[in-house]
């Protein structure tokens, strides 16, 4: 059985880009999950993708004869442009190529192609993680983050799906329970909250590309992996079980990276938790933007 991706937090595993038009998904039932709305927004080149897909939907129920137009319709857990996890029509690839089908649009032929092409390049990955993380490589490349940067946030992504994989095995439920616990870990590494470090940095304003991490300087990106690392050790050696005891873990190992970062506060006078960024359209160096 395929495994979820090591890439699990990796902001263009649940953002992919067609003709520069950004599509969710999310990894459910050992596949990609696609939001329906994106797709028929891009496709149909409408203003109000939720209402054209109303009505798509309300037509192809018709012609079903029933209310749901196929059971692969699912809603999951997205995030919206607010930054809040909102739930959302979603569709397998299987399903979105019938979707597809009724929808009148020139882009419906390359949409397919390069939908295809998505899984094809996803399945290969899943047999081969090398290639997935050449792929990200690539991606932080174009961005133009540099070299050393790149390879401290490929480990921190490696190190971050060991953690995951740890939560799943001991009973940790995926979606929530990963958030709270992750919140735990970077509250004690770094003394402020996600949202909080988030703001600090001004991810609040930008619409696209604001995953904390991808903006984190080398030094919080160390101290993010020391904190989950130490966590995936505690929860072992105490053989942590469901939420109440990774709960723990996380806090216990976000305070061993916590106490490092105060170490180095004190010696450097400087504070890790920093302004510093990198913002993709503007295509400059880490560090440069404060």
């Amino acid at each position: 059985m395929s495994k979820k991706p090591a890439l699990s937090d990796q902001p263009e595993n649940h953002l992919v880009v067609f003709q520069e038009k950004a599509i969710r998904r999310t990894w459910h039932n050992e596949e990609w999950w696609f939001s329906i709305v994106d797709v028929v927004g891009i496709l149909s080149e409408t203003a109000i993708p939720k209402r054209y897909w109303s009505d798509l939907k309300r037509k192809m129920s018709q012609e079903a004869g029933s209310e749901q137009p196929y059971e692969k319709i699912v809603r999951l857990k997205l995030v919206a442009p607010d930054g809040k996890q909102r739930d959302t029509d979603c569709a397998n690839t299987q399903t979105l190529f019938r979707i597809i089908q009724s929808i009148p649009s020139p882009k419906a032929e390359p949409f397919k192609r390069w939908l295809a092409q998505v899984g094809y390049e996803r399945v290969k990955e899943i047999e081969n993680p090398e290639l997935a993380s050449a792929r990200a490589r690539e991606l932080y490349q174009a961005k133009g983050y540099p070299q050393a940067w790149i390879e401290k946030r490929l480990r921190s992504i490696s190190i971050r799906g060991e953690l995951t994989d740890e939560w799943k095995q001991r009973g940790v439920q995926e979606g929530k329970e990963y958030s709270i616990l992750t919140a735990e870990i970077a509250r004690a590494t770094f003394g402020v909250t996600p949202d909080a470090h988030s703001h600090l940095k001004g991810l609040d304003k930008v619409k696209t590309g604001n995953n904390l991490r991808d903006h984190m300087t080398d030094l919080e990106l160390i101290f993010t992996m020391l904190g989950e690392a130490g966590t995936t050790e505690i929860a072992r050696r105490k053989d942590a079980q469901g939420f109440v005891d990774n709960r723990k873990a996380a806090k216990e190992g976000g305070a061993v990276a916590g106490n490092a970062r105060k170490a180095l506060e004190a010696k450097s006078g400087k504070p890790v938790v920093s302004k510093e960024n990198y913002f993709p359209p503007a295509n400059k160096k880490l560090g440069r933007k404060k």
